[in-house]
């Protein structure tokens, strides 16, 4: 049960729900408290209330009508976080309670009885939820309240732990430092950006948070560094913040930029020894002096400029002792008020001799009348004309073309710039990585004697300066480390890169040669020479890259020429009918509109073993006439060579060993200076040799060359297809035998390891995946020829294609083109192939326009080991046509399917194989099968019955 000062007393309460407990609750709010009870069936009539101003706190259960506890909840949480919400629920479990934590409730209360509401318990939760929700509400009123102060513009305020570490910073604050917020939250107030590089400021500030540690009030002002020339100054002001209980809390920093004001009273303080300062620290000299030249005052520095104090200055009489007589025109001075920038000269108490800019002033001050100011320019006048000089160093660098010339005018040029003797200039030669002394002054060759090269490890001062990039100066060069010669008679020296280029070396026998100004002047000199150094080597990559680009443009130019030539050339190939027109257009077209001089087509006679031309054209001037052109690799025309060992064969000059080889002399007279020979060669058969022959050396570069090879491999492939085109047309035949023994033949090997007989007997087929023959097998289970076959590397397939046990025929797909492919592209036909254990006999047809000794060579070539055994004559004219036009109305599926079921056995009778076991050793359906066999049926007879009286022509011989 409640007291009777509940805070209820004050609240409204609105309970939603129609759970027994409800009444139980109001009941016991109206009976215990005077709080204003409402309750509200719905959900949505709760939702209203609160967004019509709304009570101070809603009890509401799980299970409502048109929505959930947790979506009533959900819905108030979008209106407003403040309002506290209890939530009752007798059916809850843990993932209700979860959902209600998340969605925001302010307590949670699961009933374990519906009918017991606990009314007692409830009142209690319910008067805790309305007094942590009013606290909550009054920490955040009066945490805005706080902010409002924390975010004044004019005071820069921090919030500190107890310990003193940072936990917030306001906007006026984080703009007087760059660093990150974040980066020093947590850290000491005393180590923060805003004093830390400020020990004293960091001590003080130490001490003032110690103090608020313990409760008391603090005051400093500190010194804050900026990116300015004067600190911030900052009035702090610290203050402990307690909790109710009187427990520190927090401490609050707050400054006040006082900047202003303190630089105020720096600057009167400093004003009054402006003067002072001024007159003791400035270079120039001021004097005072009386109408006769005594002097009247002398300022403090007169040192600086004269090497005189004050006292030896007075004792040296009048002003123009000093400065000269007849300095100025004294009316002229009484006219005007003030001369200015009267240049003289005036020796120094060592005997040095300065350069003076002189202003004079009528004054009155105290006994003085004229009051002189002195400026030495003697550094400025050394600079104008070391400028001067260098300006003229520069024009010259203009018309030096090489690295050396250059290097030569900064030795020449440096006793004017720099007011030095001994100089010298290393350039760095990248090949052999060492800095060579390209060029030295007479002076530098007598006080150090001869300049060695020098290998860039850095171990030598010119080593390091040109390898770590940096200039050295050194007043005595005798107290570093890395001199090598100790014999130098150098003292003040200095090492200067110049980029990547090398090193420029000046230097004297006096200790501390190079001031200020002769520092900067060397500088600029070596500056100068590394831009004249960059200039000459870009300017070399630019003439170097024209000369490249030129080349290449030439090489590109006769590349078009070739390429068009090749155009041409191919465009004729195509158009060719002979083998005449296809060497005559290569010839005619390489030498019109001037592009080679002379070409020419010859072949290989092996009866005298040397190259017969057949087809020239340009400019020949008798040159085939004067000369045989034998076979040989060395000493030999290069068509002779070429013919010899089968490499295209190129001369570059032809003048070269003139006397050693007589066709070069025969060349020559002709203007032919430089030479290609290219073989025409296809599937490995030469078709003869093409040389072409230019006016000038070097004609045939790496690019046309590999052009002219392409062309003699396409004049070959057009000769080889003439050659198959005669084949195809020519009637007359001759059929010849060969027996050859080659144990690496795919054939032969699968006869010797499977004991057998194998026979090719046509049939070849090519595909993507490779080429095929219908081998017959004898003497041997065709089972262990299948599994023989499949071992061979040179099979990639192998299908058995009848069912005999002893021989039949198998099906080989080869990983290479078989020979009658290979005879087939030169227009021959291999008939037969028949190999066991010993030997393998071939039967070859060659059409009377193909040359037999190109087919026997091409045998020969095939296999170690071949003889000639037969050679005959036929004459195919109608079985020629015959089979032609059969083939040509094959398609190649058609012609796979009928060389298929024929070397199966389909036709024999009675059949070997069904037409069932044909398809699937082909992979198709049975009717596929029987409809690729009777197209080909039907074909075949097509063509023998629409052949003119073949047919009846052919019945009617046997008859007779």
């Amino acid at each position: 049960m409640v007291n009777s000062s509940s805070i209820l007393d004050t609240a409204s309460t609105v309970l939603v729900g129609t759970a027994k407990w409800t009444e139980q609750l109001e009941r016991t709010l109206e009976t215990n408290t005077e709080t204003t009870v409402r309750t509200e069936r719905t959900g949505t009539a709760a939702l209203d209330l609160v967004r019509n101003g709304g009570p101070d706190c809603i009890v509401a259960d799980y299970s409502l009508q048109g929505m959930t506890g947790i979506e009533l909840l959900e819905n108030i949480r979008d209106e407003t976080t403040r309002l506290p919400v209890v939530m009752v629920t007798a059916e809850g479990d843990e993932t209700v309670a979860s959902e209600a934590i998340g969605a925001g409730v302010t307590d949670y209360i699961p009933l374990s009885d519906p009918d017991d509401g606990r009314p007692d318990e409830l009142l209690s939760r319910l008067e805790r939820a309305l007094r942590e929700a009013r606290r909550s509400i009054a920490e955040r009123d009066r945490a805005r309240q706080f902010d409002a102060t924390f975010d004044d513009s004019d005071t820069a305020t921090w919030v500190l732990d107890p310990d003193g570490s940072l936990t917030r910073v306001n906007r006026a604050a984080r703009e007087m430092i760059d660093a990150s917020v974040d980066s020093i939250i947590g850290r000491p107030f005393w180590a923060l950006p805003w004093w830390s590089q400020a020990d004293t400021a960091v001590e003080d500030i130490q001490q003032l948070v110690e103090k608020a540690a313990t409760g008391a009030f603090g005051n400093a002002v500190v010194s804050q560094p900026t990116q300015g020339e004067q600190p911030r100054m900052l009035d702090l002001s610290l203050r402990p913040v307690e909790n109710e209980y009187g427990d520190l809390r927090s401490i609050i920093v707050e400054g006040v930029d006082i900047t202003d004001r303190v630089a105020l009273e720096r600057d009167l303080r400093r004003s009054e020894k402006l003067h002072r300062v001024t007159l003791n620290n400035m270079t120039d000299t001021v004097l005072i002096t009386n109408e006769d030249g005594e002097y009247t005052y002398v300022c403090p520095n007169v040192h600086f400029i004269f090497g005189y104090s004050a006292e030896e200055i007075h004792e040296l009489g009048t002003i123009d002792e000093l400065l000269g007589e007849d300095l100025f025109n004294r009316e002229e001075l009484a006219e005007k008020g003030v001369l200015k920038n009267i240049e003289c000269t005036a020796t120094d108490k060592v005997g040095r001799e300065h350069t003076l800019l002189v202003n004079v002033r009528e004054v009155s001050i105290q006994d003085g009348t004229l009051l002189f100011s002195c400026r030495d320019i003697t550094k400025r006048k050394q600079r104008e004309e070391a400028l001067a000089t260098l300006h003229e160093t520069a024009r010259d660098f203009l018309y030096a073309e090489t690295h050396r010339a250059i290097a030569q005018h900064v030795v020449d040029d440096t006793p004017g710039v720099l007011d030095l003797e001994a100089s010298a200039v290393y350039l760095f030669d990248a090949d052999a990585n060492e800095l060579q002394p390209v060029a030295r002054s007479p002076a530098m060759k007598a006080l150090n004697g001869p300049l060695p090269t020098v290998h860039t490890d850095g171990e030598t001062h010119p080593g390091h300066s040109f390898v770590e990039n940096e200039a050295l100066f050194f007043d005595d060069i005798h107290d570093t480390d890395r001199l090598e010669n100790r014999a130098t008679d150098l003292r003040g020296t200095a090492y200067i890169p110049l980029g990547n280029h090398g090193v420029f070396v000046a230097g004297s026998d006096r200790i501390g040669a190079f001031d200020e100004v002769t520092r900067e002047l060397a500088d600029l000199l070596a500056a100068t020479a590394e831009a004249a150094l960059d200039r000459v080597t870009r300017e070399s990559r630019l003439r170097e890259q024209d000369r490249r680009l030129q080349q290449q443009n030439d090489r590109l130019t006769a590349l078009n020429r070739i390429n068009e030539t090749i155009r041409e050339i191919d465009q004729a190939l195509v158009q060719a009918e002979t083998r005449e027109e296809i060497t005559s257009a290569v010839c005619e077209l390489l030498t019109a509109d001037d592009r080679f001089e002379f070409a020419w087509i010859g072949t290989v006679d092996p009866t005298t073993e040397s190259v017969e031309p057949h087809a020239w054209a340009g400019s020949e001037q008798g040159y085939l006439d004067s000369q045989s052109v034998p076979v040989a690799e060395s000493d030999a025309e290069p068509a002779g060579r070429t013919a010899a060992t089968g490499d295209v064969t190129m001369v570059g000059n032809v003048a070269d060993r003139l006397h050693d080889e007589p066709w070069r002399k025969e060349a020559l007279s002709r203007d032919y200076l430089s030479i290609l020979s290219i073989p025409l060669v296809y599937n490995d058969l030469t078709y003869g040799i093409l040389t072409v022959y230019a006016p000038t050396q070097d004609a045939f570069g790496e690019t046309a060359k590999a052009v002219l090879a392409e062309l003699g491999e396409t004049t070959a492939s057009a000769l080889s297809a003439i050659e198959r085109k005669n084949a195809l047309l020519t009637t007359s035949i001759s059929r010849v035998e060969f027996t050859v023994e080659d144990s690496s033949f795919v054939l032969s090997r699968l006869a010797e390891e499977a004991s057998c007989t194998v026979s090719y007997r046509g049939g070849v087929q090519q595909s993507t995946e490779g080429n095929a023959v219908f081998v017959t097998v004898e003497g041997a289970p065709l089972a262990t020829v299948v599994a023989t076959a499949a071992d061979l590397v040179a099979v990639e397939d192998v299908k058995r294609i009848t069912t005999d046990d002893d021989g039949g025929v198998i099906r080989l797909q080869f990983t290479r083109p078989f020979l009658a492919l290979e005879l087939a592209d030169h227009g021959a036909i291999l008939r037969e192939a028949t190999t066991d254990s010993h030997e393998t006999a071939l039967v070859i047809d060659i059409p009377d326009s193909i040359d037999v000794r190109t087919i026997t060579r091409l045998v020969r070539e095939s296999f170690p080991e071949v003889d000639l055994r037969s050679k005959q004559t036929l004459d195919q004219t109608e079985e020629h046509d015959l089979y032609s036009k059969i083939i040509g109305e094959l398609t190649d599926r058609q012609l796979e399917v009928i060389q298929m079921a024929y070397y199966s056995g389909y036709f024999e009778s009675p059949r070997a194989r069904t037409g069932e076991d044909v398809a699937e050793t082909l992979g198709i359906s049975p009717t596929a099968f029987y409809q690729h066999v009777r197209t080909v049926q039907r074909k075949l007879f097509a063509t023998l019955f629409d052949e003119s009286g073949y047919l009846t022509a052919t019945v009617l011989q046997g008859v007779e």
